[in-house]
């Protein structure tokens, strides 16, 4: 029988650091697994060295690599992964030089990696994951994957691993087996794997396919997330293959037949259509009669009389409407709709209901500095020209004498229906007094008005009849007049004679001093003043008149 002395010797001679024993489970904790391998103490094994944990049983036998025999709780320090690693590490080096696969389950995660049990610790690269590099490393943790040894060093005995190579293997079989199949006319289910401007790239499991944008539907979109969307499972047609670059054409509209080859008898010129706004653009809105099929309105389509600025001011969004055909052009795949041929149109009748000559009234809806537009209907309007407000004044803005809102008569003076114009006139309600002035004044009447303007020749009195004579300067008094704004003043009552009428000019020359004036005085005055030179001293009725119009509208005092 041994003596206790000689039992010790015995066990520390079959049990060393770095000797792989045999070893039975006698418990398996949360994190620790207790193996008896016949010591005198337990050994302890943490429980993540096992690639399941879950398997493990009581009583199970185990191959373990004693790392110490004792450490400061008493208890036996044992691997199990590095007794797996010492066994496994000849089978590995055979499977490493053969260029050999090898199934391994991610155990945690690394700086720069994974670290993968192989039977071994070996080392996964990020960028050796996947085919893209995966942000994400902690959904591959506990997952098990097979992988291709790509490098060893077995001095330090690292080993590095890669998936990525076995999933691009497997793709490129995939991909020549399905380019030595493929044939156009294929009808293939896919999967949008990304979006660009100008088309989508559809993944056919093992290859990806380029899906243009013409070739997505019969008619027009905007940009193909209109249609599809990544992760999409969707059946292409295959139009083209191009083994020598792997390039694959798809096609989704191929799938139905072309609604353009028949569209003059589906929607002949004149037809009333039903459709939904699909695009609200600058010049007009598209309508979707069908799939694939999309009308335009132009904006100078939608009302006879309303000027649009956009077609938003009348449509919406997804708004469903009716609409005339105006044209079709099948070649170029486009149909000219309109929507203000519902209704008829009001100028049809504008002639017959505006004759020229008729008197008419209205509502002064706007106001411009050549004149003023009148709304004589909903839509209709007419426009007076600031020549045909008065007869005797010269206007030079409307504004003068009309305002925005005002009611006004007026009588027809042109209808151009092709350009959708009518020419109204307020001074033609009355007529022209200048046609009858030599039975209104004759040179030598003594008349009575209300000075209306000064100007630095004159003043502009206000007769009857609206019309204005010029008083000049030198016309005023006897005595010499340097500024006329110190003699008279706007609104001031004078009397005065009138000493010259020009038809021509449709201008009354009038004097204040010669209102007193015998014949004899008067026929001397006469000839003084028809002596005056225009442009000298502003004398001609006209020149002064137009003069005076310069300084109101240069801001200058009058």
């Amino acid at each position: 029988m041994l003596t206790m002395e000689e039992a010790m010797k015995q066990s520390a001679t079959r049990f060393a650091a770095g000797e792989i024993v045999k070893g039975t489970i006698i418990e398996v904790r949360p994190k620790e697994v207790l193996v008896d391998i016949g010591y005198k103490s337990e050994g302890v094994i943490p429980t993540n060295e096992f690639v399941d944990a879950n398997a493990l049983k009581v009583g199970g036998e185990i191959d373990v690599l004693i790392e110490k025999l004792e450490n400061k709780d008493g208890t036996v320090e044992l691997s199990h992964e590095k007794a797996e690693f010492k066994k496994n590490w000849e089978r590995i080096l055979t499977i490493c030089n053969e260029g050999g696969t090898i199934l391994g389950k991610v155990k945690s995660i690394v700086k720069g990696g994974l670290v993968v049990n192989i039977g071994v610790e070996a080392f996964l690269p990020a960028s050796q994951i996947d085919v893209i590099t995966p942000r994400n490393l902690a959904q591959f943790v506990n997952n098990t994957y097979e992988f291709k040894v790509v490098k060893i060093n077995q001095e330090r005995q690292n080993i590095v691993l890669s998936r990525r190579e076995l999933i691009e293997q497997e793709r490129n079989e995939k991909r020549a087996k399905l380019l030595a199949e493929m044939v156009p006319g294929d009808i293939r289910k896919g999967t949008v794997k990304n979006i660009t401007d100008f088309g989508a790239f559809i993944e056919l499991n093992g290859i990806d396919g380029l899906l243009h944008i013409t070739d997505m539907s019969w008619g027009r979109i905007n940009h193909p997330s209109e249609l599809l969307k990544v992760g999409q499972e969707i059946d292409v047609v295959v139009l083209d293959v191009n083994k020598e670059k792997e390039r694959v054409s798809l096609g989704l509209k191929q799938k139905m037949a072309n609604p353009w080859d028949s569209i003059e008898t589906k929607y002949p010129v004149g037809a009333k259509v039903k459709g939904k706004v699909v695009s609200l653009v600058p010049y007009g809105a598209f309508v979707q009669l069908e799939m694939g099929v999309e009308g335009l309105v132009h904006v100078t389509e939608l009302s006879w009389t309303k000027r649009v600025a956009k077609p938003s001011d009348v449509l919406k969004q997804d708004q469903e409407i009716e609409a005339i055909v105006l044209g079709i052009n099948r070649e170029e795949q486009k149909i000219s709709l309109g929507i203000r041929q519902l209704e008829s149109n009001p100028w049809d009748n504008a002639e017959a209901k505006y004759a020229v000559g008729a008197r008419v009234k209205g509502k002064v809806r706007n106001l411009t500095s050549y004149g003023a537009f009148v709304e004589l209907e909903e839509g209709i309007d007419g426009m007076i020209h600031v020549s045909d407000v008065s007869w005797t004044r010269k206007i030079n803005h409307p504004s003068e004498v009309l305002k925005k809102g005002d009611e006004v008569e007026a009588v027809v003076l042109e209808v151009d229906r092709p350009n959708q114009r009518i020419a109204l006139g307020i001074k033609q309600l009355s007529q022209d007094p200048w046609a009858n002035i030599d039975q209104l004044y004759k040179v030598g009447d003594v008349v009575t008005g209300k000075v209306t303007k000064l100007a630095s020749f004159g003043a502009f009195v206000g007769l009857q009849h609206d019309i204005d004579g010029l008083v000049h300067i030198s016309q005023v008094s006897e005595e010499r007049v340097d500024k006329i704004k110190n003699v008279l003043k706007a609104g001031q009552d004078v009397t005065a004679r009138v000493i010259k009428i020009d038809k021509g000019e449709r201008r009354i020359g009038l004097s204040i001093k010669a209102a007193s004036y015998t014949d004899e005085q008067l026929k001397e005055e006469q000839k003084i003043f028809d002596a005056l030179k225009p442009g000298e001293d502003l004398v001609a009725l006209q020149h002064a008149f137009d003069a005076a119009d310069e300084a109101k509208q240069d801001g200058k005092p009058e």
